[in-house]
């Protein structure tokens, strides 16, 4: 099973906004400590915003905060908003043709069981756990150089993490 980049821009951002709830972070600043690409994060702004996960203050001095306490941020539903309700497989689609084999193919309910778990699993999980430890990952964030962000960055995308 594999989340999307979506899912894991949107919990990156969450984190970062968890580190200093005293301030408004900007997608630009964001984007500058994870080493990714301000489009991306703009959409996942967003619909963050769109789910009032966040809320988003315009104008001279805006940017963006939590809406809620990290302690009530339940990873699962943040993950499970960011996948949407897009079937994993043609089988779980609402075209009733779109697989020859689903009225005897068992597969369907596992997947639909596997995911539950997936997101009951996370659900376990608050943004506040995620940030149990906030001064080691401002200090990640915000003291590193971008080169090594990048690099960093690019190797963790390569071990898929």
């Amino acid at each position: 099973m594999r989340l999307t980049t979506f899912s894991d821009y949107t919990l990156r951002v969450l984190m970062y906004l968890a580190l200093d709830r005293s301030r408004l972070a900007t997608i630009p600043e964001i984007a500058a400590a994870y080493g990714i690409s301000q489009n991306h994060l703009m959409k996942v702004v967003h619909q963050l915003a769109l789910t009032g996960v966040i809320e988003s203050v315009r104008g001279k001095g805006g940017g963006i905060r939590l809406a809620r306490e990290p302690e009530a941020i339940r990873i699962g539903e943040v993950v499970h908003a960011a996948e949407g309700d897009a079937p994993i497989v043609e089988c779980l689609s609402d075209d009733p043709h779109a697989c020859l084999i689903a009225g005897t193919c068992k597969l369907t309910r596992a997947l639909v069981d596997a995911f539950d778990a997936l997101y009951e699993s996370l659900d376990r999980y608050t943004l506040a756990d995620l940030t149990a430890k906030p001064r080691a990952l401002a200090s990640i964030l915000v003291t590193k150089p971008m080169s090594i962000r990048r690099t960093a960055t690019s190797r963790n995308a390569r071990a898929g993490g």
